[in-house]
């Protein structure tokens, strides 16, 4: 089957991918645009991970305050670059999570943090376990890995804190 530049464009817009992954993504997938979305997303995963023991010296550091000013979220992410840390997707990227950390009060960034003989669950406590709040389908890691995929960068959650009035 052939594919067209506009079917190119459409998945690339979605996806952030090059013009020649979305074409060859969209080439194994017989022009389906959610497949060729799932098979980018895999292929991203796949890179992601392999850069995953890259140094994360570059990032920043995002706070959120809820509205009433009782409740803020602080959360430092990292990034291998200042050219990434400095793109909207990153900053929002840290804003959503120092909201997620002000909402959902996690206890750990990662069950691998959490003591043994701990009963709650790690979706509960774990920050980077738990559901998104802006998509509850997928976890606060897989965002992060998705993001990860599309610059090209190794980026993770450094560190985080929640401070609440009366707490």
């Amino acid at each position: 089957m052939a594919v067209t530049v506009e079917q190119i464009r459409v998945l690339r817009d979605q996806t952030g991918a090059g013009i020649m992954d979305c074409k060859n993504a969209l080439e194994a997938s017989e022009g389906d645009i959610d497949k060729a979305v799932e098979a980018l997303r895999q292929k991203g995963f796949a890179q992601a991970s392999q850069k995953a023991g890259r140094a994360t010296t570059q990032g920043l550091v995002e706070a959120y305050i809820h509205t009433g000013g009782r409740v803020g979220g602080i959360v430092v992410l990292g990034c291998e670059t200042d050219f990434v840390a400095r793109t909207l997707e990153f900053k929002e990227l840290a804003h959503d999570i120092a909201m997620q950390v002000a909402a959902m009060d996690p206890a750990f960034l990662d069950q691998s943090e959490m003591p043994e003989g701990e009963t709650r669950p790690p979706a509960q406590v774990s920050l980077l376990q738990q559901p998104f709040i802006k998509d509850s389908s997928r976890s606060v890691e897989e965002v992060v890995q998705e993001l990860a995929a599309k610059v090209g960068e190794n980026i993770r959650v450094v560190r985080f804190l929640r401070l609440a009035l009366g707490e």
